[in-house]
């Protein structure tokens, strides 16, 4: 318990220094320290006290040496020899309930057989220079409008390195830097209690507008940070339904704009509803519109503060639950995922949490949201139902892309306490891999798109 208070100290000191500007972005001289104690991101630099958390280096730069990038763009785990410190289980897990996520408990408490193999832990998390110059001029520029609920002055990656608002952590999260061109084929599960389950595989390709290395000005957005396009591939029942999404930057000034196209019926249709608690139509129920990538869209209908930060055992470097060795039989096991191929480090993590504002309708009254101090991703999160009520718990599981580099997930699960079961989507083992490097244009992105079937 002491080093999670000695965290929080240092975050409420920061906090403290830099409040006064939080929403209009901290001075030139509170930035300088993204090149001192903080890295690019804002995330302290040097390790933690007992030297289970390392000082970050600057990450995985590239390709480790001996390691080459094939054709298929599977990229191979750069710490292969690692062995496993220790492994928690639901027999000893109260040992180390200290550094657990709740939704870690609750996941010891629900399943037998669920486990953690904890390894050394790897700040490998890195991006381009050109990303981190701009990150610098966000800390400066960036602001929160229509009372948090969308960003101005910031462009290509975190606009608030120096969180203090609940939203930031947030914003920071949904505009993490994903590349500029990204197309990736996934599958999804949803196991029966026996196991059994349908694979469902989807296309999908964005073009983080937000992102794009010519981009002038902020004001060149139009209130649009990216356009996202999405196409089932299998099952044959399935197959060819679409789904475009132009994602709003100022949910104030406009939301999201959604269509559907479904091939069995020629029509591209307006779909408001693609937003929010609106089922995920691959998730067998399991998971909401607004959980894919852990959490996109609108913040407004929480109210949002930090917690804090803590140090916990996350998932991390789950290059094994990538490798293209495991068909998805392997990995989505009955009750759980299959923990042999799952990778825990000890890492901080920042806190979020939102609470459904009075009058605004979801089906989850509470959200906790833990995002990964080096990169804002949101690693775990815990949903309550509207009794405030242990609901869903979702891990995300990441690597360094680091040809690029950028972290992103390589899969996400979301536990469901209510039924027993659990989905998963995002694993890529045994599809084309994930392409930073799209060709496609933002002319791809329209209705019209839709209706040749998407971009191939």
């Amino acid at each position: 318990m002491a080093i999670k208070r000695a965290v929080a100290t240092n975050v409420f000191l920061t906090a403290l220094t830099v409040s006064a500007t939080a929403l209009a972005g901290v001075s030139a001289e509170e930035a300088a320290r993204l090149d001192t104690d903080l890295t690019p991101l804002g995330a302290e630099r040097a390790g933690n006290a007992d030297g289970t958390i390392p000082e970050w280096t600057g990450g995985l730069q590239g390709p480790p040496e001996g390691i080459e990038i094939g054709p298929d763009l599977y990229r191979p785990n750069p710490f292969p020899d690692e062995e496993v410190l220790f492994t928690i289980t639901s027999e000893n897990y109260t040992e180390y309930a200290d550094d657990l996520m709740p939704g870690s408990i609750a996941l010891f408490e629900r399943l037998p057989t669920y486990a953690m193999n904890v390894y050394p832990s790897r700040r490998s998390c890195s991006l381009p220079q050109f990303v981190y110059d701009s990150i610098r001029a966000n800390a400066v520029n960036a602001d929160l409008v229509s009372g948090g609920n969308g960003v101005s002055g910031a462009t290509m990656a975190t606009p608030f390195p120096f969180p203090v608002e609940g939203q930031h952590l947030v914003w920071n999260h949904t505009l993490r830097y994903r590349g500029y061109r990204t197309l990736r084929q996934f599958a999804s599960a949803a196991p029966s209690s026996s196991g059994d389950f349908t694979t469902v595989v989807v296309q999908d390709q964005a073009i983080f507008l937000y992102s794009n290395p010519n981009l002038e000005a902020f004001e060149d957005l139009n209130n649009t940070s990216l356009k996202y396009l999405q196409t089932v591939i299998a099952p044959s029942r399935r197959a060819g339904d679409i789904i475009l999404v132009h994602e709003s930057i100022n949910q104030g000034e406009g939301p999201r704009n959604a269509w559907t196209y479904n091939p069995g019926m020629r029509r591209v249709r307006r779909a408001p509803t693609i937003a929010y608690d609106n089922p995920q139509s691959y998730s067998d129920g399991l998971s909401t519109a607004d959980q894919l990538d852990m959490y996109n869209g609108s913040p407004d209908r929480y109210e949002w503060v930090i917690v804090g930060k803590d140090e916990y055992y996350i998932p991390y470097n789950a290059y094994e639950l990538a490798s293209p060795e495991y068909e998805y039989t392997d990995i989505a096991l009955a009750g759980h995922l299959n923990t042999d191929l799952l990778r825990y480090e000890r890492h901080r993590v920042w806190t979020a949490e939102g609470r459904l504002v009075d009058g605004a309708r979801h089906i989850y009254s509470r959200r906790v949201h833990f995002h990964d101090e080096d990169t804002y991703q949101i690693v775990g999160a815990q949903l309550y139902d509207s009794r405030g009520e242990l609901w869903r718990v979702m891990e995300a599981y990441m690597i360094n892309f680091y040809d690029v580099p950028l972290c992103f997930t390589i899969g996400e699960v979301s536990y469901d306490f209510q039924n027993g079961r659990y989905s998963v989507q995002g694993l890529v083992n045994q599809e084309p891999r994930i392409d930073f490097e799209g060709t496609f244009s933002e002319d791809d992105f329209n209705p019209d798109a839709m209706r040749r079937g998407g971009i191939r």
